[in-house]
């Protein structure tokens, strides 16, 4: 269930509003892979805005360019389970703005944030901090260059966040991978030795099983009591 606020639920059930979404880019510089973060939104002019910070739950203020630079964002599901979700933004190649981003920095699995800001039409002021609709990561980034008579075209296409549960760890359980993550911890030390380890009950010897569990013969401690 999705948390609204009081002035935002007013407004909905008022049907009384304006939306516009809001894009936040969390791309890399291409030297020294230094985060930079910059905010884009689907209006005219420059913006300050308030957001819900989706990993605090905090309200931020952040700054968003205009001026046609976010042309479009596809339906976005709102389900309720752990499905990766793929959406496409659509930015303006002419913007100057988006171009100093998606060609001056590095967008591979660059963090994206999608809000959502309703506006009164009457006063032109957003009623609440917009929502957070979507968050995940940049998987691609095709720039069209158009021909003469043509349309150019900047479209990313984003996954949500709950692609990390799909990840494999190609890590192994040893003391050699255990001692790069902590060179003091060895749980790992007997690992590669512990299968062939003897353990004698009483005249009986022999090594630990690793497919079934091992049977003690119990005559056998019994008789040398």
């Amino acid at each position: 269930m999705r948390n609204i606020s009081v002035n935002n639920l007013d407004a909905l059930n008022q049907r009384r509003l304006v939306a516009r979404d809001f894009l936040w880019l969390k791309v890399r510089t291409i030297d020294t892979g230094t985060p930079f973060e910059y905010g884009f939104w689907s209006d005219v002019r420059n913006a300050s805005a308030a957001v819900l910070d989706p990993n605090t739950g905090l309200t931020v203020t952040r700054n968003f360019e205009g001026a046609g630079s976010l042309i479009e964002i596809s339906d976005i599901p709102l389900v309720s389970n752990l499905t990766v979700q793929t959406i496409t933004v659509t930015l303006s190649q002419l913007h100057d703005g988006v171009a100093n981003v998606v060609r001056g920095y590095d967008l591979k699995q660059a963090g994206v944030e999608i809000y959502r800001g309703l506006f009164d039409p009457a006063t032109r002021q957003m009623v609440d901090a917009a929502l957070n609709r979507f968050i995940g990561f940049i998987d691609t980034l095709i720039i069209t260059t158009p021909k003469e008579g043509e349309e150019g075209s900047i479209v990313l296409t984003c996954t949500s966040h709950t692609q990390e549960m799909t990840r494999k760890n190609p890590d192994t359980r040893s003391q050699d991978s255990q001692a790069l993550r902590s060179p003091t911890d060895t749980f790992f030390r007997d690992v590669t030795s512990v299968q062939d380890w003897e353990f004698f009950w009483g005249r009986k010897a022999g090594k630990i099983a690793t497919s079934s569990p091992q049977r003690i013969d119990i005559s056998v401690r019994a008789a040398n009591q």
